[in-house]
This record gives C-alpha cells, structure tokens and sequence, in this order.
C-alpha cells in the first residue's frame, strides 16, 4: 500500500465537540486543563496554604467532557465524589510564552463546568505522592455548559460563581476572588505548554465542595455566562 492509500488500522476517535450557545456551529476540543486551588478559600477548605504561590495544573482528556443534558454517571470505585462548579475557558489560539498583555486575545468564548473528584482517590494519591489522574480524569467529570463567545459578552472579571446541590446553596462566590485572573493562568499556562486553538481551561473552585450520590441534581452558573444542570445517575 503507497503512502498516499495509507488508511489507519482502527477507527479514528469521534472528536469532542462542544455546543456554542445560539450557534449551530461547535467548539472541537484540543487538550483540558485544570488549574488546582485557584480560590484562597477552597485552599483553606483543602487545608492549603491561600497565598499567591505559583499556580499549578493538572490534566483531564477531552473526552472527559460531559456535554448539557446528559446524566453524570457515578464513577467506579468511589464512595466520595466531589462537585466543583468552574469558569471554563476555551482558546481560539495559543501559543508558547504569551505575553500577559495577549492572553485575553486567544479566548473564543466562556462556559461554566462542573469537575467532578473521586476524593478519596485523590486523598490516597496524595498520600502515597502520586499523580492524580484517577481522581480527576475519569470518564464524564467534566460537565460543561454550551460556550458563550467573547465577542458576544466581552471578557468577564467578576460574576457569581454558585452551585446548588438538591436545591441547597453550596457554592457562592465571585470571579473576581480567583487568585489566578484568566490572562495570568493562559500566560503561566503557556510557560509550561504550548496552547493551541481547541484548548479548554477549567479555572478552579470555590469554597463549599462536597459529595454527591446517585439520584442527587447538582446546577450551577455564572451569572452573566451560563448555568448548567447535572443529575447524578
């Protein structure tokens, strides 16, 4: 077979392909990264120390992405998996080293997600000095909603971040008490990885994180952005 006939020898994966609010058109995903501890007090509520240290980044795969409408089923070999509402991020362009002054220009558009965490494999990951793959990129734990263009609500540094769990307010607080503001995450992002267009960036959490079990229903939002709603099955 010459080069030219090559074909590949499975079937290629089905691309991961989020909704765009109002838009018949879709967002293809590249890489989703994650950023830990990015709000001084869901740092104090995981025990951590809330002051500016260097931002640091934990990976989860496109396909742990879990589009609006679909159930969130509980994942294996947990008894205590968390909710964590998230500003999510999706890049139309990237990079490496961008300047901070240029990071806002990569942005196509905002959503709000949920990264759901076995806990108490993170727990024991972090015990044992471990990575935390397990307890992060599982399949679906990381609902999103559809994304809403920059172009259409400009580039938000404040809004309500909440989440309701059962009805119950667990989550409150604002964009603007990232320690980490998004320009700041894409650029020390970016010093680390070469961005590119397709990349999702999940900003991190408020304080307020707990556990879910089946039948509970989990929503969210950012007033201004999106919400979003989950039930665990």
């Amino acid at each position: 077979m010459s080069a030219t006939s090559s074909a590949t020898v499975i079937p290629l994966p089905q691309p991961v392909l989020l909704a765009i609010e109002g838009s018949s058109d879709v967002f293809p995903v590249r890489r989703v990264y994650c950023v830990g501890r990015n709000y001084a007090d869901h740092a104090i509520e995981m025990g951590h120390d809330p002051s500016r240290e260097p931002p640091f980044f934990f990976q989860k795969n496109a396909d742990n992405l879990l589009p609006p409408g679909k159930p969130f089923p509980y994942p294996p070999l947990s008894t205590d998996v968390h909710y964590e509402a998230e500003c999510v991020i999706a890049l139309k362009s990237g990079g490496g080293n961008i300047p901070l002054g240029n990071a806002l220009d990569c942005i196509y558009g905002y959503a709000v997600g949920i990264d759901f965490t076995r806990r108490d494999l993170q727990a024991e990951a972090k015990k044992l000095g471990r990575p935390w793959e397990v307890a992060k990129a599982f399949e679906y734990s990381a609902p999103v909603s559809a994304i809403v263009p920059a172009s259409r609500i400009g580039h938000p540094d404040a809004g309500r971040i909440w989440l309701d769990h059962n009805g119950k307010r667990v989550q409150d607080d604002d964009l603007k008490q990232m320690i980490w503001k998004m320009p700041e995450i894409i650029a020390e992002l970016s010093k680390l990885f070469v961005l590119a267009p397709g990349d999702v960036i999940m900003t991190g959490t408020p304080a307020g994180v707990g556990a879910v079990k089946k039948g509970d229903r989990v929503e969210c939002g950012i007033d201004g952005i999106a919400t979003l709603s989950v039930t665990v099955a």
